[in-house]
């Protein structure tokens, strides 16, 4: 096998163009070929970036992949990455890694039995603004994390997306759609997730698409549009999260870290870059916080090109299956503890042998 391992990417709607966009600038991979059910969508997609479109089944069975990655609804990622795993194909997927965490163990306990990998969006964690982060939290800059507020607010995926629907069916809700973001960036700076409380409510029961070519249509929601969350972390930390798809537009900080010795506001982590400010108690001043040297703009295919270094080097690779897992439990334990009225504890999980994940003292 060569240095670069060889890609074969299946789904080519909108975050397909990123990827393949992106894909030159990461020498650990090469995309050989792109694969969607619309085959009008694939050969779209295979002009548009220069590469042979297939079948997905014969994306799947080819001898000159390596890699699938899947960008399918959510609705279909559990289904097209075990099809992969037995292919023999390791895995990279779009977040989340499955709509409920049965599935999302099949595609772990496959790849395990076959002895492959599967890695998982969102990779923004491994951007220099929460990588910066992440150094000040082990630095001790602000010492001990007491606690972390983390805000996603949008109302109109509708007003802009060519298919919106799948927002606001099962598979979709804010939750889903951006809670990996904020959940994956948490877990990464203070550890696994161990207790979580919620409430959740439809604001809207329909939405009219505003956007081409589906403009005047109405969806029926028939999934949650708002989610307010308390989450305790295992080292006792304690945060709230809101995610809505009802707020148009909210001042609260994407995500902010509260400690012993200041405060960090971080940036939006559906992003790669800064800013980061960290507030002082002893000077009552806010600074900007300078970043690390690295990608600061739209880096998507960072956790694909490590898991493909990651598979020549013999090492973990950052954004794993088993991380993806465990924010999938967090967000299904949100769903639970919501419907049953009650506190969700979740099952130990040891997230210690991967390199992002580190306890702050």
């Amino acid at each position: 096998m060569g240095s670069a391992l060889r890609v074969g990417v299946v789904g080519c709607g909108d975050i397909a163009a990123t990827y393949l966009r992106n894909a030159a600038r990461f020498p650990e991979f090469t995309v050989v070929a792109c694969a969607d059910q619309n085959e009008t969508a694939a050969r779209s997609r295979a002009e548009e970036f220069g590469v042979p479109a297939r079948g997905v089944p014969d994306l799947l069975a080819a001898p000159d992949v390596d890699v699938v990655l899947n960008l399918t609804p959510p609705d279909a990622h559990a289904e097209v990455s075990l099809s992969a795993l037995r292919a023999g194909k390791h895995v990279y997927s779009e977040k989340p890694l499955a709509t409920n965490g049965a599935d999302g163990r099949r595609i772990l306990a496959e790849a395990r039995e076959r002895d492959l990998r599967v890695g998982c969006a969102p990779d923004t964690f491994l951007g220099v603004g929460l990588e910066t982060a992440r150094a000040l939290v082990e630095a001790g800059s602000i010492r001990r994390v007491t606690s972390a507020s983390a805000f996603f607010t949008a109302a109109d995926r509708e007003g802009w997306h060519p298919n919106p629907a799948f927002f606001y069916a099962p598979g979709g809700g804010p939750l889903l759609d951006m809670g990996p973001y904020y959940l994956t960036a948490l877990v990464t700076l203070l550890g696994p997730v161990a207790e979580v409380t919620a409430l959740r409510g439809i604001g809207r029961p329909t939405r009219t698409v505003s956007s081409e070519p589906r403009r005047g249509e109405v969806i029926p929601v028939t999934v949650p549009t708002h989610d307010v969350v308390a989450l305790r972390f295992a080292g006792g930390a304690l945060a709230n999260l809101v995610t809505s798809f009802e707020a148009h537009r909210s001042a609260s900080p994407h995500l902010e870290l509260h400690g012993e010795a200041g405060t960090l506001v971080l940036p939006d982590p559906n992003t790669f870059g800064g800013p980061l400010r960290r507030y002082e108690p002893g000077t009552k001043t806010w600074e900007d916080v300078p970043l690390r040297d690295g990608p600061t703009d739209n880096a998507r295919g960072l956790g694909l090109a490590d898991l493909c270094a990651a598979i020549r080097e013999g090492r973990p690779h950052r954004a794993s299956g088993d991380l993806a897992l465990h924010v999938l439990d967090v967000m299904e334990a949100v769903a639970e503890s919501a419907q049953q009225g009650r506190h969700v504890r979740l099952e130990d999980v040891d997230l210690t042998s991967a390199p992002e994940r580190q306890v702050p003292a």
